[in-house]
């Protein structure tokens, strides 16, 4: 009986144990699950507001060579430009931002518990942040094929 109570006890010790480590490892893997949560938050963000930025662009564009085409006097010539390029520079930062903020809270969690998850979401960050800053040269320095 004394065989049995102790083996049990050093079971519950080793499961006790075995339980800590997972339960740590889990919250740690939840914890970077929701930073990257995070960054795509700041990822549609910032997606919407160059998207935004761009359309504008575009239409307040259309709008100006309409009036123009019509014998009228355009009012400004900045207008439209002035506004898809501070739209679209706040999404660029937006999604600087968050990446800065999903890279620093990534690095205090991978080198203490060694997460080696992938990260997808760093990658499209980078790659919407890459195109946001093409159209932003592309409207600021009128590169055709851009705009």
């Amino acid at each position: 009986m004394t065989n049995e109570k102790s083996l049990s006890q050093t079971e519950q010790t080793e499961v006790k144990s075995d339980a800590s480590i997972d339960s740590t490892y889990m919250a740690v893997e939840r914890t970077i699950m929701a930073a990257d949560r995070s960054l795509m938050a700041w990822v549609r963000t910032g997606l919407s507001l160059i998207s935004f930025g761009f359309t504008i662009y575009k239409f307040l564009q259309y709008q100006q060579q309409q009036i123009q085409a019509s014998g009228r006097e355009v009012i400004s010539f900045s207008g439209p430009k002035v506004f898809g390029l501070l739209m679209i520079g706040l999404g660029i930062l937006s999604l600087i931002f968050g990446t800065i903020e999903n890279v620093s809270t990534g690095k205090i969690y991978r080198k203490q518990f060694r997460i080696k998850r992938p990260r997808y979401s760093l990658i499209i960050s980078g790659i919407i942040t890459v195109i946001g800053i093409l159209l932003f040269a592309g409207i600021m320095f009128k590169i055709k094929g851009i705009v």
